[in-house]
């Protein structure tokens, strides 16, 4: 297949893990690819929220000081904060018809300004709490996507229920934002952790079952590059969401 004009990314040939299991070097390249874009897209978050977050000019822009001395979210914060999901939708829904470079650099973008916007975590919880979690995420992640990789178990059923519970998640998240419960949130975090824990897995395995599906397609390089970058931001979504998550439940935050 040589080109996505009649195909999303969630659509695309998925093998099954009878025959997912003979997955060769364009298969291994691809996943290899997935992984590489995921990296930078956490490099350059990272980058952009440091930079933000340490940078006394570039902090002001985002916050204002408010009466009572606490920090309060500029009109651009509030612009950083709600653009990563235009640029989702216009990926999402505008993959067949962008060329392989415009994807690529809206998955850059996106990445930028989502790091932009988590230079507020950076202010609000200790170094210590920020690097605990991250390490804990990335032990999380790391073992669940290497799992993920190699199992012989069809997760897809399992996908489709942690897709229901993503769904129950956020709309408890929703409801959460009126009602200000602690313990609500709590119980959010924990079930959410549990979701984006599993998530992890059963993406991997999903886009190792993609790559294995491109050497009987013999898809061109521009399609699977677009298709790499695509896979790259579902697991860096995955990742970054279990980071917050485990934040939340275990940052101490700064006086």
């Amino acid at each position: 297949m040589n080109n996505l004009n009649q195909q999303e990314f969630s659509d695309y040939t998925v093998l099954d893990s009878h025959q997912a299991s003979g997955t060769g070097v364009i298969a291994k390249k691809f996943m290899a690819s997935v992984f590489m874009w995921m990296f930078v897209a956490l490099g350059v978050s990272t980058l952009m929220a440091v930079l933000y977050a340490t940078t006394p000019a570039l902090t002001q822009e985002l916050y204002q000081v408010n009466e009572k001395g606490r920090l309060s979210p500029s009109m651009l914060m509030w612009v950083v904060t709600f653009a990563p999901f235009a640029f989702l939708l216009i990926m999402q829904f505008g993959m067949a018809r962008l060329s392989s470079g415009t994807l690529t650099l809206l998955f850059i973008a996106f990445a930028a300004v989502l790091g932009i916007s988590l230079s507020s975590v950076l202010l609000v919880y200790t170094s210590g709490s920020v690097i605990g979690c991250f390490g804990a995420a990335s032990a999380m992640f790391g073992v669940m996507a290497f799992m993920g990789y190699t199992t012989d178990k069809d997760l897809t059923s399992f996908g489709r229920l942690l897709t229901m519970a993503l769904i129950g998640v956020i709309v408890a998240s929703l409801i959460n934002m009126f009602i200000h419960s602690n313990a609500m949130g709590y119980i959010i975090s924990i079930v959410g952790v549990a979701v984006f824990t599993g998530l992890t897995a059963y993406d991997t395995q999903k886009l190792k079952r993609i790559g294995a599906g491109l050497e009987f397609e013999g898809t061109s390089a521009t399609d699977t590059r677009k298709l790499a970058l695509m896979g790259a931001l579902s697991l860096y979504l995955d990742f970054l969401n279990l980071f917050l998550l485990l934040l939340n439940l275990f940052g101490n935050r700064k006086d």
